[in-house]
This record gives structure tokens, C-alpha cells and sequence, in this order.
């Protein structure tokens, strides 16, 4: 999910009385807003309108920030084990499949753990966040931006992962920045390639303080793997311990959207 606290020139001038229409259960739903999210990945169908272009590849923006949220933020067949909606949506959201089969090696809590609100045998979603802005990786998603560019196209691209504790899972800190340049980009220094073809969207930045009554007016184009994988604990910690982004925890997830016209078609 994207925290974002700044405010774009998007829609977000619109007033939230003027944004919300009654649905027949007698709940309000945003109107006038772009596509959101988290979504099933599964389920190709939207019904919202309102269309912005893809952000270009990742490969020419400049990775921002890096974060993850415990449990999964969007849902597929390989992560669908409903954990509740949370508090204010820390672990709430969807575990995967393979976290209700772990060994007791994999569960085996560490001694020391620098990352906080995760555990052995937990799921998390992990969201790279990329700028169309001329900026570099740092603290918070006010680092997406700049003042001479405030409503930069914005690509999240996003793997659930299992947490286990098991040296031959992935290491977390193949993946992070470490100061990683590419043709002149700031870039990860790899992403997942073995979790599936990659679900891209277009929606919005997502987090506990949006819902299907107050949506998020902000943009961005998503590319969600469909496949579990198990990543190291131990990997996981030591990047908690010390990165660029100051992230040491995890963050709340967003409630599915289910309501087709906050969704976009899946082409």
C-alpha cells in the first residue's frame, strides 16, 4: 500500500460530501474518483471510468521507497486466507497458502528480530514504489516527490511473500537499493521473476485510512505477481536494522475493494 500524506492536484480538490453517492445497502460510496485499490487480482472486471495512462516501465523511474504491510493488501488464489480486517489494518488482510504448511525449522522464531508487528509464518506484501520525479530513495512517500514535481506518475510493483526461518528462502536484501543505478535510474537491485506474470492495473495508493467510503484520489499503476514465495526472516531483519527508507515495521493494509465501480477493467 502506498502512504502517501502530501496532497496532488488530482481530484483532490473535491469535496467529500460531493464524492459520495448512497449504494442500496445503505452504505456511501466515493464517487468522481479514478480506479482503487488493493483488488482480487483474479477478477479481471471494473467499472470505473475514469482512465489515466500507465506510468512507464520501472526500469525508466526512479525507485522511492520500499515498505511492506503484514498481512497481503490484495488477494489472489495464493494468498486467500482471510485474516480478519485487523486493527485500523494491522493484520488484517490475506495470507498465503503455503504459510498454513510451514515446518517447525521455517517457524522457529529468531533471537533477534528488527522488524516489528512480523513474525516467522507470517504474510507480507511488499510494494516497490517508483517516480516519474527527478528524486531519490529516502524516508516516507513524501520522497516520491519534489517541489518543482508534485504529481509524479507513480508504479508500485508488489510480491506477497511467506516469512520463514530458512536461509535457503529468498534474501530480502537481494531486492533492496544499496544505491543501485541504472542508465541513470535509482532501481532496486532486483525483483521477484519467478512468482508469475505480474497483474498490472491501473489504481490508487492504498493504507487503513482509505476505504469504499473515503477513496484515495491519487494514481498509480500497479503490477501485483499472482505467487506466494518464502523470504528469510533473518534477510528481512537485517534490512529493518538499517535502510535508507528508515522502515522498521509493518504497515496496516487497506480493506479489499469488491465494489465495481471503484475497480478498473483488467485488460
Amino acid at each position: 500500500a502506498v502512504f502517501l500524506i502530501f496532497c496532488f492536484s488530482v481530484n483532490a480538490t473535491t469535496s467529500e460530501h460531493t464524492n459520495k453517492k448512497q449504494n442500496e445497502s445503505g452504505q456511501q460510496t466515493c464517487k468522481k474518483y479514478g480506479p482503487q485499490a488493493p483488488r482480487n487480482i483474479d477478477k479481471k472486471t471494473g467499472k470505473n471510468k475514469l482512465f489515466f495512462s500507465l506510468a512507464p516501465k520501472f526500469e525508466y523511474l526512479n525507485l522511492c521507497n520500499i515498505h511492506f504491510h503484514t498481512n497481503a493488501e490484495h488477494k489472489a488464489k495464493d494468498f486467500s486466507i482471510y485474516a480478519g480486517e485487523g486493527k485500523h489494518g494491522h493484520r488484517g488482510g490475506y495470507q498465503c497458502l503455503s504459510s498454513m504448511t510451514l515446518t517447525k525449522k521455517e517457524l522457529f522464531q529468531p533471537g533477534t528480530n528488527y522488524c516489528e508487528g512480523v513474525k516467522s509464518g507470517d504474510t507480507i506484501e511488499v510494494h516497490w514504489v517508483y517516480s516519474s520525479c527527478n528524486v531519490e530513495p529516502g524516508k516516507g512517500l513524501t520522497s516520491c516527490l519534489s517541489e518543482k514535481c508534485t504529481n509524479p506518475e507513480l508504479r508500485v510493483e508488489a510480491q506477497v511473500f511467506t516469512v520463514v526461518n530458512d536461509e535457503l528462502a529468498l534474501n530480502f536484501n537481494t531486492m533492496t537499493y544499496d544505491g543501485n543505478i541504472i542508465n541513470g535510474y535509482h532501481q532496486a537491485k532486483s525483483l521477484p521473476v519467478n512468482t508469475g506474470k505480474p497483474i498490472e492495473f491501473i489504481g490508487s495508493t492504498t493504507g487503513p485510512k482509505y476505504t469504499e467510503q473515503n477513496c484515495s484520489p491519487l494514481q498509480v499503476t500497479w503490477r501485483v505477481r499472482p505467487k506466494c514465495e518464502k523470504i528469510n526472516i533473518n534477510s528481512l531483519s537485517q534490512w529493518c536494522k538499517s535502510n535508507i527508507f528508515k522502515e522498521n515495521h509493518a504497515h496496516g493494509v487497506r480493506k479489499l475493494i469488491t465494489r465495481p465501480e471503484l475497480l478498473s477493467e483488467i485488460k
